[in-house]
């Protein structure tokens, strides 16, 4: 997995887009680095019986990737931008884990995702089915003093890539289909 994934916080702006072409063609413009385009990705989302992750604003996730065939293991919060992922090789057995521990799968999310690297920083690009079309610009940290400075560096960039603020999505994916 790329250093561009490596630290436990997470310092992510999700943007609802409103021309995925428009936007792809700003990024395009400054040149991005490409880790991969249109993968396919497919999240279960893991809770105890009685919701008690989600109850306290944490989520367990097993992440399966195609073609690229990176399998992950993601974990978020309680803090908002606490993040921590792990490559895996069997994802099967990674929820076999999860069930076998207690946790039923409480979500089923498909997303069709492109990631990008513009220097530190990524750009992720979504596609989700019912939902729409998504931007989230972010960075992996270790260093906790620096998540104000580097949200004002992704509001910057936001900008660059021609993001408003009316365009922010502050909901996750997993709330948003949750809410449908």
């Amino acid at each position: 997995m790329s250093k561009h994934f490596e630290g436990k916080f997470e310092v992510e702006l999700k943007y609802r887009l409103n021309s995925r072409d428009r936007f792809l063609f700003n990024l395009h413009e400054m040149s991005p680095e490409v880790m991969l385009e249109n993968n396919l990705e497919h999240d279960c989302y893991f809770d105890s019986p009685k919701h008690s992750l989600c109850s306290e604003s944490k989520s367990v996730c097993i992440r399966e990737m195609q073609p690229s065939g990176i399998m992950l293991w993601i974990v978020k919060g309680p803090e908002k931008d606490r993040c921590e992922a792990l490559n895996i090789t069997d994802s099967v057995k990674a929820k076999s884990m999860l069930k076998t521990m207690g946790f039923e799968q409480v979500l089923d999310m498909r997303k069709k995702r492109s990631i990008y690297f513009l220097g530190k920083y990524h750009v992720t690009v979504d596609h989700l089915e019912d939902i729409g079309d998504f931007a989230e610009l972010a960075i992996m940290t270790d260093d906790e003093s620096m998540l104000k400075e580097y949200k004002q560096q992704l509001l910057t960039l936001a900008q660059n890539l021609g993001l408003d603020e009316e365009q922010l999505e502050l909901k996750s994916y997993r709330e948003l289909y949750m809410a449908q």
